[in-house]
């Protein structure tokens, strides 16, 4: 991968703390023409340092007031990517990781209320052929989130 500079780390440093600044304020900040700016975010996004835009939705707003991690123990570890294709189906799940440790798998998910989690758990997760245990835990509030630090080689 190309490596990236001190300006390439302050434009993402300014971007990822507001993804809908206009580029003629960030290259105000920068110091640079608005086009600099233009060419750099799109080298960062072909070099794939920039791997999304968009809106955040507030989940809460859409009735989902239930965030919860599901640690999830596989038959086989080999079944992984069968799993992640009918997991992959519940839309509810926002995020799934390989792991290691005391879980195969672990999941993001949102649901309305403990009885819509209850059948997310009971009857879609945990009927998909190779889970063997799931264990939930329940977010009560988030307290960090957060973009990665942008470091600034000297």
């Amino acid at each position: 991968m190309e490596r990236i500079d001190n300006l390439d780390r302050q434009i993402l440093e300014i971007i990822s703390q507001n993804a809908r600044i206009p580029f003629k304020d960030v290259a105000a900040e920068c110091g640079v023409s608005r086009a600099a700016i233009h060419q750099r975010v799109q080298r960062l996004i072909d070099l794939g340092v920039i791997v999304g835009s968009g809106y955040h939705v507030n989940p809460k707003s859409l009735g989902y007031r239930t965030c919860t991690y599901v640690g999830i123990k596989l038959e086989k570890g080999s079944m992984y990517k069968s799993v992640v294709a009918e997991l992959q189906k519940i839309p509810e799940i926002v995020e799934c990781h390989f792991t290691t440790g005391p879980y195969t798998m672990l999941t993001k998910l949102y649901a309305c209320d403990n009885e819509h989690l209850m059948d997310l758990l009971n009857n879609k997760m945990q009927e998909i052929p190779g889970v063997v245990a799931t264990e939930t835990l329940i977010s009560l509030e988030q307290s960090i989130k957060k973009e990665i630090p942008i470091r600034v080689e000297k």
